[in-house]
């Protein structure tokens, strides 16, 4: 029992930290934070993304490009230019890495207004970083683990923010029903994503890339956005009424 709540202790912690602080934050900017608070959040996604740390800067330029060239042959990450999901996140890692590495010029739309912390940001990428959190969860799970086949959820752990991206990537854009013509192959996969927190309403969110709420009709639920607004209240971040 305690392997499973820590299994999804890690997979929605991490999950949030892509979707609020990456995702809406970091490549949309649909609200704002203070440099405190953005400070807090930065290292949180240090800390529970841990083995699999995505920089800001890389994720938000590739996210960029996703929305401009969606499901083209410039699409950094689409599954309709793969034969496979592997392959998928194969090519999406190198995009990542040669942005992480500043190996290319990219244009400013791509680039501007998304937050760097270059401590952190060469931490999380830092090898030593990733096996050091890599053996934290061997431990964890040679202490705790009583089955064998609970050690088949290790390299889940070791790849979160992969096999997230894979899963939204994949299935955002292959599965599932769509509200809108976006003129691409965005899908809604679930009515209710309890299991990505909003991010497989993916044709909603090709339509409307600055909605805070990535549902659209009345019946869709992004378990995300009512924890957004309870920042709001608490005057962790602000955002205007009009992308509410």
């Amino acid at each position: 029992m305690i392997i499973i709540v820590f299994f999804l202790f890690h997979w929605y912690l991490s999950l949030f930290m892509q979707t609020f602080f990456l995702h809406r934050y970091g490549a949309h900017k649909m609200f704002h934070m203070n440099k405190f608070w953005e400070k807090v959040f930065y290292i949180s996604l240090y800390i529970f993304q841990g083995s699999s740390f995505l920089t800001p800067r890389a994720y938000g330029i590739m996210h960029r490009k996703h929305h401009a060239f969606s499901d083209t042959i410039n699409d950094p990450h689409s599954p309709h230019n793969h034969k496979s999901v592997f392959g998928m996140m194969w090519t999406t890692r190198k995009i990542y890495n040669n942005l992480v590495d500043r190996k290319d010029i990219e244009e400013e739309r791509f680039t501007s207004d998304i937050p760097e912390w270059k401590l952190i940001d060469n931490l999380g990428e830092n090898g030593l970083s990733r096996i050091g959190w890599g053996i934290i969860y061997i431990t964890f799970y040679i202490i705790f683990a009583t089955q064998w086949w609970m050690y088949l959820l290790l390299p889940v752990h070791f790849l979160m923010g992969a096999v997230h991206g894979a899963i939204v990537n994949w299935c955002g854009h292959k599965v599932g029903y769509t509200n809108f013509n976006n003129n691409d192959k965005s899908k809604n996969s679930l009515i209710i994503d309890f299991i990505m927190m909003g991010e497989l309403f993916q044709n909603n969110h090709h339509k409307h890339s600055k909605n805070l709420n990535f549902s659209s009709k009345w019946y869709e639920i992004d378990p995300s956005y009512p924890i957004i607004k309870l920042f709001s209240f608490f005057r962790i971040i602000r955002f205007k009424p009009s992308i509410i």
